[in-house]
């Protein structure tokens, strides 16, 4: 029977490679043990370890690079933790789509709200993208375009009054 056997010299593992060879599954336990998933766990442990190499050299000289590991390990889980989760989630089914306002699909909307907004002058349709677009202020719009406060305010409310009544953008479910 051959055994593979890996010599490790006082301080570890002698290059990252034997390290990962070595210490892998503890480290994919420990993930496991965290995550309950083990899918999530090759994912931590893969993070952790892209996180870890380019301290291989200066931390491995010390002799504390499995503790630096561990840490980067756990410090990395918690971030994970503490993060929104805006991923996938698998199910059996699709969801159904839904109906296009209107009868009208989104880039319908679309086209049709830029068609929309140039029908306004510059100066509106400018305001209008800065004030709802670019979510700026009524100051920050007036500093941008060199006019008054006062100037932001009546001009755009002249452009959303047009665009209320644009038969582009006209809501027939009421």
């Amino acid at each position: 029977m051959n055994e593979v056997i890996v010599v490790e010299s006082e301080a570890g593992p002698a290059t990252f490679d034997d390290f990962v060879a070595t210490r892998g599954d503890a480290l994919w336990r420990s993930a496991w043990l965290l995550t309950g998933d083990s899918h999530l766990a090759e994912d931590l442990v893969q993070t952790t370890l892209a996180k870890c190499w380019p301290a291989w050299k200066r931390v491995s000289e010390t002799g504390s690079f499995q503790a630096y590991v561990r840490r980067t390990l756990f410090t990395t889980y918690v971030a994970w933790w503490r993060r929104k989760w805006n991923g996938e989630r698998a199910t059996e089914t699709l969801p159904e789509q839904a109906e296009p306002a209107n009868g009208r699909t989104d880039t319908e909307l679309r086209r049709d709200l830029v068609t929309a907004l140039a029908t306004l002058p510059r100066g509106q349709r400018a305001m209008v993208v800065l004030r709802y677009f670019e979510d700026l202020t009524e100051k920050q719009t007036a500093e941008l375009l060199g006019c008054s406060v006062g100037t932001v305010k009546s001009q755009t409310a002249r452009a959303l009054r047009t665009l209320r009544i644009s038969p582009l953008l006209a809501q027939e479910d009421r």
